[in-house]
């Protein structure tokens, strides 16, 4: 089963002290569909596993597209040059048709060699000799996906790790943002880190704005949290800024609001089935701050399950229409605006 993000996050936390004091594995596995973990520890070897004169003669990067097995076999067994290891790492593995072909060689590898096998968004085959010889002679890295519902605590997360604390209302906006993209969060944060004074710690809604360039007032966060409310004007006037961007397509609004609605049901669904959990429960069952309940209580009594049935029932049909489906003249714009105007009626 693949670990979750907080596991995997302190998992590659060690490794990368681990090579930063000059600990090593003789062999690592990096691999999952979500690409950020991977590349980060792929990115500390090959920063710490050599000294800068030790590179030329001790490095080898090659790529699964360009490469096969007994090449890469051939170049592990070499030993290093005035140094005390080198370094082989094969970035994009999974193109290698022979990449099963390096079991031999994890099944017994050099300690005087550090060979880094990085898949990019894909994974090995866990019954095979590979991974098998990999989880007992080196590590292996597995990074799942963090999915939409865990971003905020993802974030939140993160940034802790930085000495940063961010509110849960501002790492949803952020996640808004950013989607489920890792790499695109840790960019950003690292742009706004070189902002902010040396003494800042406290990462708000401004700080996101200002830097990032989202503005929290007309976002698809404020948008379903006034849905929740059913602020009538206020939905429409942030569905009318959302729509009017000339990148605008509704997949970017109907995704996450199916999201929002779909959640509301679930948390009818625990309501009804146990009236007496308690706010730590709720949260943890939808994924989300405690911080958040009261919207959600709101919206519970707002869109009982009929009524959330139908928002969800009209959501498809409108994601129907925005990829082509029977919307006539319709702009994108102008299907969004239909959308939240019915959801509002329902």
């Amino acid at each position: 089963m693949a670990k979750g993000f907080a596991e995997t996050d302190a998992q590659c936390r060690g490794i990368i002290g681990d090579v930063r004091n000059g600990v090593f594995s003789p062999v690592y596995l990096l691999m999952g569909e979500e690409p950020y973990y991977p590349d980060l520890v792929c990115k500390a070897i090959m920063d710490n596993a050599l000294q800068d004169a030790e590179r030329d003669f001790n490095q080898t990067v090659c790529y699964g597209t360009d490469t096969d097995a007994d090449k890469v076999i051939t170049a592990a067994m070499r030993y290093p040059v005035f140094a005390a290891r080198q370094l082989v790492v094969v970035k994009e593995a999974q193109s290698m048709k022979t990449l099963e072909g390096l079991a031999r060689y994890c099944q017994n590898p050099l300690p005087t060699t550090i060979l880094v096998i990085c898949l990019h968004g894909a994974s090995v085959d866990k019954r095979k000799e590979l991974y098998k010889n990999i989880r007992k002679n080196g590590i292996v890295v597995e990074s799942a996906p963090v999915r939409d519902y865990e971003m905020s605590r993802w974030i939140t997360s993160f940034f802790k790790g930085r000495g940063l604390e961010i509110a849960p209302d501002t790492a949803a906006l952020l996640a808004e943002f950013a989607g489920t993209d890792l790499n695109k969060i840790a960019v950003e944060t690292e742009k706004m880190q070189k902002n902010f004074p040396e003494d800042k710690r406290e990462v708000t809604a401004g700080d996101i704005e200002s830097n990032v360039g989202i503005s929290r007032q007309y976002s698809i966060f404020e948008l379903t949290r006034e849905l929740s409310f059913r602020n009538r004007e206020k939905a429409l006037k942030i569905a009318a800024y959302i729509g009017g961007s000339p990148k605008f397509v509704l997949l970017l609004a109907t995704a996450p609001l199916f999201n929002h609605f779909y959640r509301i049901l679930r948390y009818e669904a625990l309501i009804m089935k146990n009236p007496r959990a308690g706010n730590a429960e709720k949260a943890e069952m939808l994924g989300i701050s405690p911080y958040f309940l009261k919207e959600y209580d709101t919206a519970v009594a707002n869109y009982p399950p009929r009524q959330c049935l139908s928002v969800i029932s009209l959501l498809k049909e409108y994601d129907f229409k925005g990829k082509g489906g029977n919307s006539g003249e319709a702009t994108q714009a102008e299907l969004l605006m239909e959308l939240i105007a019915k959801i509002l009626n329902c």
